[in-house]
């Protein structure tokens, strides 16, 4: 039968009526801090949609230093990722899916509370921007390219998603004074990363030391089939914290109607975030994003993008002119090059908890690493990474339900803040 356009529109209302009746008894299901600590596993994998044992099993695979993205609650492709490569990092089979193995193993990184409450400062309400634009012109105008949010600042220091703070905090401003819950994701890891290997295919990015341990292993976006990343080996040559970037229409993509040489300010909004790690294959480099949510709904020009937060951490364990950075063929995976071998680092090791003290500043890097700020020319060439749609890994199933919830939930969910003028 041969569907009418009437018929076919109808169709398709009908559709979308039953995914937002779906959608409402989804996020219908309100869970706080006290059912997130409760959570365990009951013998079956993560249920669909948004739950506290999702957003606990998050919570403790970032503290084994297998990075989940965001911490969000949502079973969705980062989720299963991450659950891929700590079963990779075990020595276990590899399916993605939580099991009896793969929550014995977390259970030593739950010594601590999942959560934590935080007393917001008024330092957290500083230094914000009223937007940031879309055009580099007016990007170039403004002194930072900060965080637009107490909500966005706080999301980037507990790992955590903006409307997911919301979520847990039902009806609080996030002002300075009010007390709020958070996730309480592990301290930055200290170690040194003497090789890291980039994997196209399930798009993971993993740092090893000179003992041939996984130290970490991040969700990253890589380059598309029209613009992809290198192959082969390099090195790394310079770190910059909160670089500066040179939009140049003659080397970069053309923006919009800018034709001149820009030089967009720094700020964790910014191109590249506020992490760049300049490789020896000219233009290339591993860097953060201003959005963290995205990792694998995007593709980048080539270089590597990883969550301010995971860049940051690697940044801090890498050594100019030592660590090697190997990209690995389209098919070819980490499990493949390094044979599946168990490699997790002891629980004592990066399961302590950071709560509310958690820094991200250049002075916490150890005195191997040069943190330096490039010069905005150093910064130039496919490094602003213009989003470009992208299916999930091959590896990874999504969960279409928490990944359409995660995305349908608006912004009118996050409380409202004060906010300062952008910079000029």
């Amino acid at each position: 039968m041969t569907l009418r356009p009437a018929s076919l529109f109808a169709t398709l209302i009908t559709g979308l009526l039953a995914t937002t009746a779906m959608a409402t008894q989804a996020t219908a299901q309100k869970f706080g801090t006290a059912e997130i600590e409760a959570a365990t596993f009951t013998g079956t994998d993560l249920p669909a949609g948004q739950s506290a044992l999702t957003a606990k099993v998050q919570v403790l695979l970032d503290r084994s230093g297998t990075s989940p993205g965001v911490i969000d609650g949502f079973k969705g492709g980062m989720s299963e990722s991450a659950i891929r490569a700590f079963e990779r990092r075990a020595g276990l089979p590899v399916d993605g899916v939580l099991d009896a193995a793969v929550w014995d193993l977390l259970l030593p990184y739950a010594t601590q509370p999942i959560t934590t409450d935080y007393t917001i400062t008024h330092a957290d309400a500083e230094g914000l921007v009223a937007s940031i634009p879309a055009d580099y012109a007016e990007k170039a105008q403004m002194a930072t390219l900060g965080y637009t949010s107490v909500a966005e600042k706080l999301g980037e220091r507990f790992h955590m998603d903006e409307k997911f703070i919301a979520f847990l905090n039902p009806g609080i401003a996030l002002t300075p004074g009010a007390t709020i819950k958070v996730a309480a994701p592990a301290s930055p890891i200290k170690a040194q990363v003497t090789r890291i290997i980039i994997d196209k295919t399930t798009r993971r990015v993993a740092g090893y030391d000179a003992a041939g341990t996984m130290v970490v292993d991040y969700p990253a976006t890589v380059g598309s089939d029209a613009t992809p990343s290198p192959a082969g080996n390099h090195r790394v040559v310079t770190i910059a914290l909160d670089p500066n970037y040179t939009y140049n229409p003659k080397v970069n993509f053309r923006q919009g109607s800018n034709d001149k040489v820009l030089t967009i300010p720094p700020g964790p909004n910014g191109p590249v975030g506020n992490v760049w790690i300049d490789l020896s294959k000219p233009t290339y480099g591993i860097h953060g994003t201003p959005t963290p949510s995205q990792l694998f709904v995007n593709q980048s020009n080539g270089c590597v993008r990883l969550t301010n937060w995971d860049a940051r951490e690697l940044a801090n364990m890498v050594k100019p002119g030592v660590t090697t950075v190997e990209f690995l063929e389209p098919g070819v995976t980490i499990a493949d090059v390094t044979g599946g071998t168990p490699a997790m680092l002891p629980a004592s090791t990066t399961a302590t908890t950071t709560a509310a003290t958690i820094t991200e500043t250049a002075t916490s890097a150890p005195a191997a690493v040069t943190a330096t700020t490039l010069p905005a020319a150093a910064i130039r060439e496919d490094t602003t990474e213009p989003d470009t749609p992208a299916g999930a890994p091959a590896s990874v199933s999504d969960d279409a339900l928490s990944e359409a919830l995660s995305n349908a939930l608006s912004d009118g969910t996050i409380p409202q803040t004060a906010t300062g003028t952008a910079g000029q």
